[in-house]
């Protein structure tokens, strides 16, 4: 069999998000909720029209592949996600780009891990 010509193909997006929990997150859990958060709240065939992937998730960070047309059904169902193996989790979208090296190049390199600030009052001690 013959593979499609790229003028055929679909387009895609590549969406760079940084996820904000309570705990720790295993990616397989992180591909589940998604797929169930998209799943609920647009139906089986749109969620499989938007052709969601996770392609990569390390240090809090990764890349959501999806459709060219199904570009704010997606967003949407990552807006809608809120938890993950019962501890509460967000997904906070950098940006979305056309290639997978414009996405980590431009959102992932420059922003930072969400880490709240705790401030701690102790005295240093000079011997």
């Amino acid at each position: 069999m013959k593979r499609l010509l790229p003028s055929l193909r679909g387009k895609k997006r590549y969406i760079a998000f940084e996820l904000i929990s309570e705990g720790p997150v295993d990616r397989s859990d992180l591909v589940k909720e998604i797929m169930s958060s998209a799943s609920s709240l647009l139906g089986d065939v749109i969620s499989s029209e938007c052709d969601i992937k996770v392609l990569g998730f390390e240090d809090w960070k990764g890349i959501i592949l999806c459709s060219n047309n199904r570009v704010k059904e997606t967003r949407a169902s990552l807006a809608a996600l809120t938890r993950i193996n019962g501890k509460r989790a967000t997904l906070h979208i950098f940006g979305i780009s056309g290639t997978v090296k414009r996405a980590t190049e431009k959102f992932l390199q420059i922003h930072k891990v969400f880490e709240p600030e705790i401030e701690t009052k102790f005295r240093m001690v000079e011997e």
